[in-house]
């Protein structure tokens, strides 16, 4: 069946506009503003050195998703990969992580989003809480409105909004960079920020790595938009990896710039929005609010992008039948899952506005936010596993596909793993119940579906990918791709 056939536009967009919606997943303006502070008071000057090595397995992972994305163009991307490659029923666990794990941070994004649009304003506006979740609200539904119009539109709209946030970021990073010469209040720079040895043991750097791991969450969008991409998968998956090295760089340079023009009470003292302040600093008087600006347009534009994620994914488990049905509609002229977006929008608004104005609702889903990496740990190592799996009866045909398909996935995975572990321990007992059990919500469906013996849960692992010993070997350089058959 083909994707026309599916109901979904296909080769709606462009290899650009993939690489534009990696860059908003990731949210490059508003992961600076909300994290850095976050991740320098816990490992300090070897900051950018915790970005740089979750960098390499988290690139492991695009690799993952890029070959995987050829091999099978599917929205579903990691629950219909790991259903195939492992077991159908961790495909549903690893679609279900994505959709809880993207409607938690739809939940969490949108009060942002309302106050820093006040913050241009009033900072009395933006402290009212009231206030910023109707302007809140306002904004995601107006992302509703856009994704429900169509994938095209969608585009379109990405376009502005990131467009102008990274031109802002890049000329502020220019600027910023410019400025170093002169009389600075933070820390002399050194290359020794880059090394293993300034995070004071394993502790400190998984310490480090939970929380720099998370800025690069959101990339993956790409894979759920595959269908809807022209190049049958191949320009979505590279669309996400040069994605991911786009919003490094970016996450580098202002770590760096925060750690050398702020000092350490400056940082503290905004934890909320670091990037504010640094705007402040870089262009005294417009520069702070060019930059509440470029966040506020992060924050609206990744919840565009994780709308796509969590509607495409409901999408194509309805196809499958592993959710009702009607989940696997599309509008019959705009192509895009309808009832899908509407359901989560309405799911969404209501456990925000639940949270924002219940005292005890609004713990659990704080405690829920905090454990959102536990779905993403969960969904992105599968899917790097599944790769290897996929992929095993070529690995040695080259060094390339060796290093491609297999090791540096591998390393993802491996990192991924490591990371769920490691955080558990660190978690309280209401995070680990709200994080594990919206997981065990998915059992659910999970179990009566697979009671009524739908297709999806009679394919047997690894079966569907049984030609791909006949592929051709793997590129020569990083640019190039394995020319997988389609699958059976």
């Amino acid at each position: 069946m083909t994707s026309s056939d599916r109901g979904l536009r296909q080769g709606a967009l462009s290899g650009f506009d993939s690489v534009i919606m990696a860059i908003a997943g990731n949210a490059p303006a508003y992961s600076i503003a909300a994290t850095t502070a976050v991740l320098i008071s816990t490992v300090g000057l070897a900051s950018p050195a915790a970005l740089l090595y979750s960098a390499i397995p988290m690139l492991g992972i695009a690799w993952a998703f890029n070959y995987l994305g050829r091999a099978d163009v599917n929205a579903g991307a990691s629950y219909s990969w790991v259903g195939r490659a492992l077991h159908p029923a961790l495909g549903f666990l690893s679609g279900w992580a994505l959709v809880v794990s993207a409607t938690i941070f739809m939940v969490a994004g949108s009060l942002p989003a309302g106050q820093l649009t006040l913050s241009l304003f009033s900072d009395d506006l933006a402290n009212s809480t009231g206030l910023a979740t109707v302007v809140g609200a306002l904004w995601f539904l107006l992302m509703v409105g856009l994704v429900m119009a169509g994938v095209t539109v969608t585009a379109k709209a990405q376009w502005i909004m990131t467009g102008i946030e990274v031109v802002l970021l890049v000329a502020f990073a220019v600027l910023g960079l410019a400025s170093l010469g002169g009389d600075r209040a933070g820390a002399d720079f050194s290359w020794s920020w880059f090394g293993l040895d300034g995070f004071g043991g394993m502790s400190g750097f998984a310490a480090g790595a939970l929380i720099a791991a998370f800025y690069f969450w959101g990339w993956d969008v790409t894979a759920n938009l595959n269908e809807e991409t022209e190049g049958r998968g191949r320009r979505a998956g590279l669309g996400g990896l040069i994605g991911v090295l786009f919003v490094f760089v970016l996450f580098e340079i202002y770590t760096v710039l925060s750690n050398m023009l702020l000092t350490p009470a400056e940082i503290e003292g905004d934890t909320g929005n670091v990037l504010a302040r640094l705007g402040d600093v870089i262009l005294p008087g417009p520069g702070g609010k060019l930059l509440i600006i470029a966040v506020m347009l992060s924050t609206i534009a990744t919840l565009e992008t994780t709308l796509i994620q969590v509607s495409r994914s409901l999408f194509a488990m309805g196809r499958d039948n592993t959710v009702p049905t009607a989940f696997g509609r599309v509008h019959p002229i705009r192509q895009t899952p309808v009832f899908a977006t509407g359901v989560v929008a309405v799911v969404s608004l209501v456990l925000f506005a639940v949270s924002n104005f219940l005292g005890s609702v609004a713990n659990v889903l704080e405690a829920a936010i905090s454990a959102l990496g536990l779905q993403i740990a969960i969904y992105y190592g599968l899917a790097a596993l599944a790769v290897v799996l996929a992929y095993r009866k070529v690995l040695f045909k080259s060094a390339s596909n060796l290093i491609f398909i297999g090791i540096w996935p591998l390393l993802g995975a491996v990192f991924m793993f490591w990371i769920l572990i490691e955080s558990l321990p660190t978690l309280d007992t209401t995070t680990k119940v709200v994080g594990l059990g919206a997981m065990a919500l998915g059992l659910i469906p999970l179990g009566w579906y697979w009671a009524k013996g739908v297709a999806y849960y009679r394919t047997r692992p690894l079966e569907t990918f049984a030609e791909l010993e006949t592929a051709s070997p793997a590129p020569t350089s990083a640019s190039e791709v394995v020319d997988t058959p389609e699958p059976v």
